[in-house]
């Protein structure tokens, strides 16, 4: 089912999030990672979170296809869709700077958590990918945060070449990387004097940089979980469930 872990140290928050088939969300996982982002928000102690998925394959593939294969009608599909807009909602109105270390490949809704995120640390291999619309649907509840890093040009080249990996250095190009590196190593050496730079600035001041950052998204709060409907009526076409079941072996 996997699993959602948080340290603790000082003012910082490490969330790190896993599961079995490389570091992908069920629903059950997206509402977890909602839950701990909304708790942390909260938490007065901390000024700082690492997002971070665990071992060293890849950060994220997105959605669980098992999950999606599962899904039997519309209210299950735009529920399940909606995990997503919960997880970025929850993301952009955290009064904490969320940064975020991407290891690994990114795909679908791996690649939303890293838009959604306010700095990122990644590797030169750390591929970027959209696949929904080859599977019949399309990036709907991740797009606004996708865009709002890349841009709407940058974004369709990604929507409308979906068997495409885009490099670490193309995100680094395209500002949903902020740093990248060529090894692991050298990725944390950078994230961990950054985080402990940052971590020791007024508290204040992060907080009100943040809501500046994610000015003009209030309306995220009703669009994300319209996306999310489309989703849940696409997801159930004869296209899409052939698809994943290809997708899948």
């Amino acid at each position: 089912m996997g699993t959602i872990e948080t340290v603790i140290q000082k003012n910082i928050a490490t969330v790190t999030f896993y599961h079995p088939s490389s570091n992908s969300f069920p629903s059950n996982l997206l509402q977890q990672l909602t839950d701990e982002f909304n708790a942390l928000g909260k938490n007065n102690s901390i000024s700082i979170i690492v997002l971070k998925s665990a071992g060293d394959g890849a950060f994220c593939a997105g959605a669980s296809f098992d999950e999606l294969l599962s899904i039997s009608n519309y209210e299950e599909g735009s529920r399940f869709f909606s995990g997503f807009a919960n997880v970025i909602n929850a993301m952009r109105k955290c009064p904490k700077l969320i940064i975020g270390r991407i290891h690994g490949k990114a795909v679908g809704g791996g690649v939303g958590l890293a838009a959604s995120c306010d700095y990122t640390f990644a590797k030169k291999e750390s591929a970027v990918k959209l696949s929904e619309i080859a599977i019949g649907i399309g990036p709907f509840v991740i797009e606004p945060a996708v865009t709002r890093k890349i841009g709407k040009i940058a974004m369709s080249e990604m929507t409308l070449n979906p068997t495409v990996w885009k490099s670490g250095e193309w995100a680094l190009e395209k500002g949903l990387y902020t740093e990248i590196f060529d090894s692991t190593e050298e990725l944390d050496n950078r994230l961990d004097n950054y985080i402990k730079e940052i971590s020791g600035y007024n508290k204040e001041a992060l907080l009100e940089i943040k809501k500046i950052l994610w000015e003009g998204t209030d309306y995220w709060d009703t669009l994300l979980y319209e996306r999310a409907a489309i989703s849940g009526r696409l997801v159930l076409s004869d296209f899409t469930k052939t698809a994943l079941e290809k997708f899948k072996k």
